[in-house]
């Protein structure tokens, strides 16, 4: 993996999409209904909404799903009030967390970030006090069998992408949010086949852990994500391949 993990490569590893499906579509559900709220229920017209149906349709969840979703989102159907809150903070070793989360109890869901990020060595800051570090890109990831460097290189530079980075079993390409579906529609067009494609939090800068603070970290990122109101973990470590073990 390049001399490091990355969170989202680390998942990868992992297995954690496989693993928690039915988590993974009730996430996909809030943020369908909270783009459609927001936007209009035309996926055509309304970008937030078409990324997230889009992803639900990647993860194989069911059009019926997905209409209903719709639906709440458009008070056709009686559904959940959504809030969007973001939490900003810490994590072992000074790693710098931002928290997305779409709740309908902001209370409840404070209270449990709060308490998961306490029980392993983290804490609450203030707003504004971690997301400088981040921008909001574009990411897709194609593994090395689907395309060699040179190809997905001049598919995807052509199309706007920012960057193609070599991530040892992969490719990562990023790109500003507006050229995003671009450079989606061109890697699809092209026949090369991606792992998945969604809009993430990159760090500017990285805080490098070895030991006990990267595995205290990335179990705090899956215990975070483990709860029901978290939509998105984002954190600035890298750590060396052989940390995390075998799993």
């Amino acid at each position: 993996m390049s001399g490091h993990s990355k969170w989202s490569q680390i998942k990868r590893k992992k297995g954690e999409k496989d693993a928690a499906r039915g988590k993974l579509f009730t996430k996909l559900i809030r943020e369908i209904t909270v783009a459609t709220r927001e936007g209009g229920g035309d996926p055509s017209g309304n970008t937030r909404l078409r990324f997230a149906v889009q992803t639900a349709k990647e993860n194989n969840m069911p059009q019926d799903n997905i209409a209903r979703a719709i639906k709440k989102g458009t008070g056709e159907l009686e559904g959940v009030n959504y809030e969007e809150v973001s939490y900003e903070g810490y994590g072992p070793g000074s790693v710098a967390l931002m928290i997305d989360t779409l709740t309908d109890n902001k209370n409840r869901t404070t209270a449990e970030v709060r308490r998961v990020l306490t029980r392993h060595s983290g804490h609450l800051g203030e707003a504004g006090c971690v997301s400088w570090i981040f921008d909001t890109k574009g990411v897709i990831f194609v593994p090395k069998e689907s395309c060699d460097e040179e190809k997905l290189l001049g598919v995807a530079l052509d199309a706007g992408a920012e960057d193609v980075r070599d991530e040892g079993d992969g490719f990562e390409v990023l790109s500003a949010l507006h050229d995003f579906e671009a450079v989606r529609h061109a890697i699809t067009g092209a026949n090369i086949k991606y792992d998945s494609a969604e809009i993430q939090k990159i760090p500017k800068n990285l805080v490098k852990l070895e030991g006990e603070d990267a595995q205290k970290v990335v179990k705090l990122m899956e215990v975070l994500e483990d709860l029901d109101d978290v939509q998105r973990v984002s954190a600035n470590f890298d750590v060396p391949a052989d940390a995390l073990g075998a799993d």
